[in-house]
């Protein structure tokens, strides 16, 4: 039976970094800053966006490029590495990376990774979004052991933060790097020590899809505020889309206007009926043009009496 290698008793003498999009970033940064040994960083290949289909590097690329560090795509180049170098003491970081590691990797080159949330609960590729989203009232960070099970290993460190009620996607994400960055500088320089197995719940942090940011005003203004403060949700407008890009739960409390109904209010604002409580629109971007104020989106929208969001 294939088993893990086995990790660097007293730290690592030099690090392979595996990671690939924006939040991936800093951890990469402060391992260099503390003067680890990263040898090689591992992305996920370049995907084409935009107008012109242009191919787009990650961020973990271009931040491992700036910094003078090696890259590929291929966890190929993770095996070579060790037999190039014969160093017992390699250590694989993960972060965010975007797919599984095979056993075939995980038995030459023991990995940890850094991961966003608290362990049982929403292991995979969305843990802020889902922690966000389910109204948590507590999150927090774990350096654990990657095994070939999705975010099943036992647990090295870990630190719980709060979740504010006005927290986005972007000030959360900021709290958990700011917590876990010291935990991940230290267990790659002294060692992990004796892990810890999971215990508690299970949930899985799915992929955030596009149907779910379409914004249902049936719900409630709690899950309405939540799903804008995880960024991108939108609504339809006639046939044009428009992104709620910040909102707050209003204090008006009426409930006799129907699901969806736009209200115009004194102050150049709006307000929108939901299934439970209104939500005050504060900054939108129709389809087509850059983010604006609710006040210039209606200056320019000519919104008509009894419109509805779709």
């Amino acid at each position: 039976m294939t088993r893990l290698a086995d990790l660097p008793v007293a730290g690592a003498s030099s690090v392979v970094y595996l990671g690939t999009p924006e939040i991936a970033v800093a951890p990469l940064q402060a391992l260099v800053a503390s003067g680890c040994n990263v040898e090689l960083v591992i992305t996920r290949p370049d995907v084409r966006r935009g107008r012109g289909n242009l191919a787009t590097a990650s961020p973990v690329k271009l931040a491992a490029q700036n910094l003078g560090i090696r890259v590929s795509e291929s966890l190929d180049d993770v095996v070579a590495l060790t037999k190039q170098s014969n160093d017992k003491d390699l250590l694989g970081v993960v972060v965010a990376y975007g797919a599984l590691i095979p056993m075939s990797v995980l038995s030459i080159v023991p990995m940890i990774n850094l991961h966003f949330s608290l362990l049982p609960r929403w292991r995979g590729a969305a843990p802020v979004e889902r922690a966000i989203l389910a109204g948590d009232k507590t999150t927090g960070v774990c350096i654990m052991r990657v095994v070939e099970g999705l975010d099943q290993g036992e647990i090295y460190r870990q630190s719980e933060i709060s979740i504010s009620p006005t927290d986005t996607l972007v000030s959360l994400r900021h709290n958990l790097l700011e917590v876990s960055l010291p935990l991940l500088v230290d267990a790659v320089k002294n060692g992990t020590g004796r892990g810890v197995a999971q215990t508690g719940e299970v949930l899985y942090a799915k992929k955030i899809s596009s149907q779910e940011m379409q914004i249902d005003w049936g719900r409630t203004a709690l899950e309405i505020d939540r799903l804008i403060r995880v960024g991108g949700a939108y609504t339809n407008i006639g046939d044009k889309r428009l992104k709620i890009i910040a909102a707050k739960i209003s204090s008006d409390t009426d409930t006799s206007r129907v699901v969806g109904a736009i209200s115009l209010t004194s102050r150049n604002g709006c307000e929108i009926t939901t299934g439970a409580g209104n939500i005050s629109l504060v900054e939108v971007q129709p389809e087509g043009k850059s983010a604006m104020s609710v006040a210039g989106w209606l200056n320019g929208a000519r919104i008509e009496p009894g419109a509805v969001f779709g």
